[in-house]
């Protein structure tokens, strides 16, 4: 059986100016996650990650997961609607002002009603609050939602790098 090929593509924002920002959708609340606790960020990452076989993380021990996402270079919010995880995403700081969206998307039951651009902008202005970041930045791929790209760009990210495997 022939593997398909995965073109990953690296997005950043130098400014929180160049955001094109999406209103919030009625319904739709983002909090952030106060109190660490890596069992739920592993429980997102399972919940929103499943449909796009993320699987990078599946593997770790409870001490790696802990050691990551209870890291104060982490930072996590989830998006609730009708008192449903709608989403999340996971914020981490970098070496040289760089915050990495290292992990976003929705709950496969809030996909198709317009949370994605909402919950995006929320992140990069979640991001551009951090600190004070020279740079925002992300990678998606084509096994990603068929939207996850375009919602990058209209919010105002724009490819830097591009890889094929």
């Amino acid at each position: 059986m022939k593997q398909q090929e995965v073109t990953t593509y690296y997005l950043e924002m130098h400014s929180a100016e160049e955001l094109n920002a999406k209103p919030q959708p009625e319904g739709l609340e983002v909090i952030e996650a106060e109190v660490k606790n890596y069992r739920f960020n592993r429980y997102l990452y399972q919940l929103v990650g499943e449909p796009w076989q993320w699987r990078d993380k599946l593997m770790l021990s409870d001490h790696e997961w802990q050691a990551y996402a209870e890291s104060p270079q982490v930072r996590t919010w989830f998006a609730l609607s009708q008192g449903s995880i709608a989403g999340y995403y996971e914020l981490q700081q970098q070496a040289g002002g760089n915050i990495e969206i290292a992990y976003f998307g929705l709950s496969p039951d809030f996909m198709g009603q317009g949370f994605g651009g909402y919950l995006l902008t929320h992140a990069l202005k979640s991001a551009w609050n951090w600190d004070d970041p020279q740079r925002v930045w992300v990678h998606t791929c084509t096994l990603d939602h068929e939207y996850a790209l375009a919602n990058y760009q209209a919010r105002g990210m724009k490819i830097y790098k591009k890889t094929a495997s």
